[in-house]
């Protein structure tokens, strides 16, 4: 990407893109900065070498398209019936909830996930990465408008954690795991934005931190399905273990950083006095764990299997390297977190 001038245009339009969307001071203007990004985001999907990648780009501009019809239409009935009756949007609760539906349906939320773990299948590890992250971040800040603490807004946040939660179960490939495991984040993202946009940032933030680490480790190694860790031999157990533990800190294991952010949306939810959604919140994030543990399990094998003469040399890419210091800062980053809080 970095050769290639034309990515390079459509990586800046689709920045810009996002950049329009959040700071838009009306609907249509946030309307323009989604277009913008999907625009750009269609041509990085693309490419010649794998039909894949096609069918994934093919998929995700007619559900952007759909979701974008969807709130251009919702936003324009919206603002005839304000000139026609004087009210403001948050007083028409059917069209709050559709507006609200089309934003989740942009970012891959249960229960609008149907196109989610397909697109992320199609895609290449870098691709999936901007697709599970940047182009998460408009449609959850202008998420962040029109999302009340409601019924809609509870039955969202559990039906992400239950189809992120059972959905990753009887996958073999690792893209469609980080999908779901993506789906769960996102009801804990709701959580912490229904509570404080600052816990929202946070959260979203360190699960960014934690996706380009896995992802970094899992593009060099060229890893795409659970089988090919089993006969993973190309790096040094230690390396192994430390970029493996990972994937325990998205589960949020609680000697890792992963852990802050869910412990922090929990202590804000206790606030609210929502104690019958934490347990839910927190039973669901078990059983993610449990795929994850799957996927780390040759990791911290102590009597692990390694040839006596190995086909391939142990030389570590880059960016096992840049990889292996993240992960420092994902182990040890819950210990030094009191003194950082302390500061700010």
């Amino acid at each position: 990407m970095v050769n290639n001038p034309t990515k390079m245009l459509f990586v800046i339009t689709l920045i810009s893109g996002s950049l329009i969307a959040i700071s838009a001071n009306s609907w249509f203007g946030a309307w323009i900065g989604l277009e913008i990004n999907l625009l750009s985001f269609i041509p990085l999907m693309t490419n010649s070498s794998n039909l894949n990648t096609t069918e994934a780009s093919l998929k995700y501009f007619l559900v952007q398209a759909i979701a974008s019809a969807m709130l251009l239409y919702t936003v324009i009935t919206v603002s005839l019936l304000h000139s026609f009756n004087g009210e403001v949007l948050m007083s028409y609760a059917p069209f709050t909830i559709l507006l609200s539906s089309t934003l989740l349906l942009k970012t891959g939320a249960a229960p609008f996930h149907f196109w989610f773990p397909g697109v992320m299948e199609g895609l290449n590890w870098m691709t999936g990465l901007f697709l599970m992250t940047w182009q998460k971040i408009a449609p959850m800040i202008l998420l962040s408008y029109t999302l009340i603490l409601n019924t809609f807004t509870l039955s969202i946040i559990i039906i992400c954690m239950i189809i992120g939660a059972l959905g990753g179960l009887n996958q073999t490939s690792l893209r469609k795991i980080l999908a779901y495991s993506s789906i769960n984040h996102m009801g804990w993202m709701i959580a912490a934005l229904i509570t404080s946009n600052s816990l929202w940032i946070l959260y979203f933030s360190l699960y960014t931190f934690l996706s380009v680490t896995i992802i970094l480790s899992l593009s060099a190694l060229k890893l795409f399905h659970i089988n090919q860790i089993f006969a993973l031999n190309t790096i040094s157990p230690f390396f192994k273990f430390a970029i493996f533990t990972n994937f325990l800190s998205l589960g949020g294991l609680p000697p890792f950083i992963g852990f802050l952010p869910k412990w922090l949306v929990i202590q804000s939810l206790t606030e609210t006095g929502l104690f019958p959604l934490i347990v839910i919140m927190v039973i669901l994030t078990l059983i993610t764990l449990f795929y994850y543990l799957r996927l780390t399990f040759t990791a911290f094998m102590l009597n692990y299997t390694d040839t006596t003469w190995p086909l391939t040399s142990s030389v570590h890419p880059p960016a096992i390297h840049i990889a292996g210091g993240f992960t420092m800062i994902s182990i040890f980053g819950l210990l030094t977190s009191p003194v950082l809080f302390q500061y700010l």
